[in-house]
């Protein structure tokens, strides 16, 4: 069968996503969004897996731990933000998760990797340390846990903006405040007291998977303690993540820059880490010495993981022309003998292991390039025109492109062609005349067709012939003219 980017159904928004093998399948840990989302991680968590041998039949597990279950939620006010899980020394695996910037981390217990998970307690000192209270110095978010080979457990986290102007919190008047719903307001009310961290923080934990052994220190730098380590311009963010492979620890992360994952590797699990590079960015910035995104920008997070032979790392996507509404992609990385990792580009392929064959249907929200006049190296969902650039969207439970205007280019990589002569068609709607250039690069100097595009209301099909030489081959489109246009699917017939 065949898998592409997003690897889960396209009404599914599973961001954050840890993979992990246990035993013959891999699982995908993640928080959940929804479509058109307010707000991030609206859902409970939900688990997905598939067989190690087989990428592209993935189970839905069910509902693995509702938000309530933990006594801190009990007004069901905040929402569950990105989780880890380990196998812990006892066999049992261990969930590990935060709340909506709430100082301290959840762990909930199973003793299947796909759960359903039990409420097992908050992480704290042991009673020599502070008193035993809840740990919740430096920001506890985004947990990571990993359990060594010898059976001893170490946890990550961290939040560190890289300068105060870019977590600035919103100012609301009395009045303001006095209209908003409760939940709103008490989330309002407890960010204003929060302390950031500035770094990455890693911690041991006793056997017991709750208690730590130690204050936590420092791992890696944030944005504001870059100079002279190395991990200038790719500082700590936040989105950590952690492995093991051949011998050497892979802390994965977020930068300040917010789009992109980077790596960090030691011979250790709790210190000596040295930053690596950029794994991957949801707009390929860096790649190639690219500055400028060919797809929406948005957070990233992610982790690596090993799955049968081969390395893979999965990230997320934005859609809804917000950050409320991520979907998780993964890419094959190469692990080098030395060590290191370079940069994937994304793709619409993903997990497929080889390039999608051109014919049949497709979702035209598998694209992996996004681009019109308004899209920029900047992240600023609070800038309206982020809203109405070109993005994906749902409709009755299915996704298509949207604000697709002059100027405005999607694309796909990689299909693989068997013939030269390929009928396409696409499944359009919208107010839009003109016309869509098809080309083999994003620069539109291979053209191989071009299809006329006049208004209509509902949707219907267009149909061009495309002239390509047998291979494989990125393929583009761009819009030229006025209106809006929609694309759903695309058909190689």
């Amino acid at each position: 069968m065949t898998v592409f980017n997003p690897y889960l159904p396209l009404n599914e928004y599973i961001p954050d996503g840890e993979p992990h093998v246990f035993g013959d399948r891999v699982y995908v840990y993640g928080s959940h969004d929804r479509a058109q989302g307010m707000r991030y991680c609206e859902g409970h968590y939900a688990v997905w897996s598939a067989p190690v041998d087989d990428l592209s039949h993935w189970t839905n597990e069910g509902t693995a731990y509702y938000r309530t279950q933990d006594p801190s939620n009990a007004e069901d006010d905040k929402q569950l933000w990105a989780p880890d899980v380990t196998q812990g020394p006892d066999g049992r695996y261990y969930l590990y998760y935060c709340f909506s910037f709430y100082p301290e981390i959840g762990v909930a217990v199973s003793d299947s990797p796909a759960g359903p998970f039990e409420f097992y307690g908050h992480v704290h000192y042991p009673a020599h340390i502070q008193g035993g209270k809840v740990l919740a110095e430096y920001m506890p978010f985004d947990p990571a846990v990993l359990t060594d080979d010898d059976g001893r457990v170490y946890l990550y986290y961290g939040f560190a903006p890289a300068a105060e102007k870019e977590m600035k919190l919103p100012e609301f008047t009395e009045e303001q405040l006095a209209e908003m719903p409760p939940a709103v307001r008490k989330m309002l009310t407890n960010m204003s007291k929060i302390v950031f961290g500035e770094n990455s923080m890693v911690v041991e934990l006793e056997p017991d998977m709750v208690t730590t052994k130690e204050e936590p220190r420092v791992l890696i730098p944030g944005g504001k303690h870059t100079a002279g380590t190395g991990f200038e311009g790719h500082g700590f963010f936040e989105a950590s993540s952690i492995r093991k492979f051949n011998g050497k620890y892979y802390f994965v992360y977020s930068s300040h820059k917010s789009h992109e994952l980077c790596y960090a590797v030691s011979d250790r699990p709790d210190a000596g880490f040295v930053y690596g590079g950029t794994i991957v960015s949801n707009g390929d910035v860096g790649l190639d010495g690219r500055t400028e995104p060919i797809n929406i920008l948005g957070n990233n997070h992610g982790g690596l993981e090993k799955i049968g032979e081969d390395y893979y790392i999965f990230y997320h996507r934005q859609t809804h022309g917000s950050e409320f509404s991520r979907q998780g992609c993964a890419e094959k990385v190469i692990l080098k003998e030395d060590g290191s990792i370079d940069q994937v580009e994304i793709t619409s392929c993903g997990l497929n292991g080889a390039p999608l064959p051109a014919s049949g249907v497709y979702p035209a929200a598998i694209c992996c390039h996004l681009t019109d006049p308004t899209v920029t190296a900047e992240i600023n969902y609070q800038d309206p025109k982020m809203a109405g650039q070109i993005q994906i969207r749902e409709e009755d439970y299915r996704q298509y492109i949207t604000n697709i205007k002059d100027g405005a280019c999607f694309g796909f990589k990689y299909f693989d062609f068997a013939r030269p002569e390929v009928p396409v068609a696409l499944e359009v709607r919208g107010d839009f005349t003109g016309t869509l250039t098809v080309a083999l690069d994003a620069a539109m100097t291979t053209v191989v067709g071009s299809i006329e595009v006049t208004p209509c209301d509902g949707w219907h099909i267009l149909r061009a012939p495309l002239s390509v030489e047998p291979g494989v081959h990125p393929l583009y489109f761009c819009a030229k003219g006025a209106g809006v246009l929609d694309v759903r699917t695309v058909v190689f017939e």
